[in-house]
């Protein structure tokens, strides 16, 4: 079978298109035929060894969808289930093993496509909004990076959950039409932000502020956190680490909270097949939506990275295999 391969770590020249084994399954694991499989910014990291520390070679990717295709006799699934996954070594290939319990079935009115779409974002943002910060419709919010995949849900998410205000920061003005469409009620860039936040509500600030940017960004939201507001720190897309000193939090009563997915799938999987229930039924019934930015090849892995590291997209990059 065909699978992107990296023997070393760097630019998008170490991704190669290369011929592979199937691999085998074992007990509580299915084989997947992979139909697409999205690119996310995490990998970016893992290929140039800012995440991972991995043993090569190596394949990227953390979702697919696709058909079961091999599964033993007391599985949970049925050979030509469609479904989504996280499969365990990377999804950038024509077929995958996932463990069951990262497993989840698709109905068959959502397409492969738009399932390939959601697993890491769509998951990851609902046990952001309302697991870790436990949103209240009262609560005005802000969220980082809200034109990419995970931002792209946290809006969505939080205007369908009826929040107050929705504050939404961009990287460029170019997505400000695209992040008030899908419900920002304020979209600013990074150096105005915290001068919106304050202005908009009464100087009081924001209850709850989500950061995958980390590194100044987390400083800043610092400046615009409402007394016993909760920053959720999810990510570093920065490359730099935020600072958060002890006199951030106590005397103000704010608080700090963090949340990795990975973490999650590796440490805690059976936490995420309610919530892959539920987000998969908000998907059917097209109550939020995640618009494709571009479908590349699998053998253009390459092409898809660049596009990833350039920021110049609104909404997911796929891979159809």
């Amino acid at each position: 079978m065909k699978a992107i391969i990296q023997n070393e770590f760097g630019d998008t020249d170490v991704l190669t298109y290369s011929d592979v084994e199937t691999p085998k399954i074992k007990d509580s694991e299915c084989l997947i035929k992979v139909a697409f499989t999205s690119v996310n910014y995490a990998d970016i990291k893992a290929r140039n060894g800012k995440k991972l520390k991995g043993n090569f070679p190596l394949t990227l990717g953390l979702d697919c969808a696709g058909t079961i295709v091999d599964n033993l006799p007391n599985s949970g699934f049925s050979i030509g289930d469609r479904v989504i996954a996280f499969p365990y070594d990377g999804s950038y290939a024509e077929k995958v093993i996932a463990d069951e319990s990262l497993v989840f079935k698709i109905p068959d009115s959502l397409t492969f496509e738009q399932a390939a779409s959601m697993p890491t974002v769509s998951i990851l943002a609902y046990i952001l909004l309302h697991d870790i910060a436990q949103i209240r419709k009262s609560d005005s919010i802000v969220i980082h990076s809200a034109a990419g995949g995970v931002g792209s849900m946290l809006v969505q998410m939080a205007k369908l959950a009826g929040v107050q205000k929705i504050f939404a920061t961009v990287g460029s003005r170019d997505k400000v039409s695209y992040v008030q469409k899908l419900g920002a009620d304020v979209v600013c860039t990074y150096d105005t932000f915290v001068d919106e936040v304050l202005k908009n509500t009464d100087q009081k600030g924001a209850n709850i502020i989500f950061d995958s940017v980390a590194g100044d960004v987390t400083r800043l939201s610092l400046d615009c956190l409402a007394f016993y507001g909760t920053l959720v720190q999810f990510g570093n897309s920065s490359g730099e680490a935020g600072t958060i000193k002890t006199s951030d939090v106590h005397s103000s009563c704010r608080n700090i909270k963090g949340f990795s997915l990975g973490t999650t799938r590796k440490h805690s999987p059976a936490r995420l097949a309610p919530i892959a229930k539920r987000v998969i039924k908000l998907f059917e019934e097209s109550q939020i939506v995640l618009p494709i930015a571009k479908i590349f090849d699998l053998s253009d892995a390459a092409e898809a990275h660049k596009l990833i590291e350039s920021r110049n997209y609104e909404g997911k990059v796929l891979l159809k295999v």
